[in-house]
């Protein structure tokens, strides 16, 4: 569905489906192009919503990491939103299958970034484990 919403955008809208990007533009000003933006919002928000009427065990989940260690990795992934331009779903989805250089640098910059993050903290630090 993911892949058919970011086909359908690109097609008919011209617009590459970067959720950070789309959500981003909601809350500029000056844009004129709010419509369509916060209906696509509102659809991912009301697919999870579906999702969490119809089956919500798929959200039952036990937090294991401490809030602050969540508000700091949230705040570094924003971070890195900007830097690049673009979000995992703007750059990993959009971009790579359009064989954009920049997308392609920056999904293999995420994914290289957060394996490093994965090996430090268990392995160097045992944070994560």
């Amino acid at each position: 569905m993911i892949g058919l919403a970011s086909a359908a955008l690109l097609l008919l809208n011209g617009r590459v489906a970067g959720i950070t990007g789309i959500f981003g533009g909601l809350l500029e000003p000056a844009r004129g192009d709010k419509i369509w933006r916060a209906l696509f919002v509102a659809g991912i928000v009301g697919g999870a919503a579906s999702v969490a009427l119809l089956r919500p065990q798929t959200f039952q989940f036990e937090l294991v990491r401490s809030p602050a260690l969540l508000l700091a990795a949230g705040l570094l992934v924003g971070f890195g939103t900007r830097l690049a331009n673009g979000c995992t779903s703007g750059h990993g989805l959009c971009g790579v299958s359009r064989f954009s250089p920049r997308s392609l640098l920056a999904t293999v910059t995420f994914m290289l970034a957060g394996a490093l993050t994965v090996f430090v903290g268990r392995h160097l630090l045992g944070a994560l484990s």
